[in-house]
């Protein structure tokens, strides 16, 4: 059974995290960090994957990446018509020029609310690190329990190994899928 995520995000922000980062196409973590935050708690959330999560919490909305799978469904459907289509697997990336182009990116970030401006120019800083070759997959990795991951320095985590990742990286907090 699966852990209801308005005891996990309360629980979250009743144990010192001041940040909660949901992984579920809900709002609890926000609806949490809301109520927290109107006792007096500094806590904020980010929602996940529905560009319109800050609407249930503004005030404590850090912002909501979420995903935009229009251009990918549109080739597709345009190799289809045209009789070119084969079975594929596609990593559809950001558009780095303009990350929330419905157009033309498969992700994007809704800012929130509750975003500084001070932490939002820091963000776009990073956005822009990444656009330009920013890795974050890039060795010396360890996993949580301290066993490396990508063990030599320089080496970059493929595809399958960020997907299939066996637990959560070295200094990150919470639970594992492998214990």
């Amino acid at each position: 059974m699966s852990p209801d995520p308005t005891q996990v995000a309360d629980n979250f922000y009743n144990t010192g995290y001041d940040v909660v980062i949901s992984g579920s196409d809900t709002t609890e973590n926000l609806v949490e960090a809301e109520k927290a935050h109107k006792a007096g708690k500094a806590v904020w959330g980010l929602g996940y994957d529905y560009k319109g999560n800050c609407s249930a919490a503004p005030d404590v909305c850090l912002g909501v990446p979420y995903f935009n799978w229009g251009p990918a469904f549109l080739a597709t459907v345009k190799t289809a018509i045209d009789g070119s289509w084969k079975e594929n697997f596609q990593w559809n990336a950001p558009d780095w020029t303009n990350l929330n182009n419905p157009d033309t990116g498969a992700v994007g970030f809704a800012k929130g609310p509750g975003l500084s401006a001070d932490n939002s120019t820091k963000l776009d800083a990073f956005i822009a690190q990444l656009a330009g070759g920013l890795n974050l997959w890039t060795g010396p990795l360890n996993l949580q329990d301290k066993k490396p991951y990508l063990a030599t320095a320089g080496t970059v985590a493929s595809d399958y190994q960020i997907w299939y990742l066996p637990e959560l990286l070295e200094g990150m907090k919470g639970d594992s899928v492998a214990k």
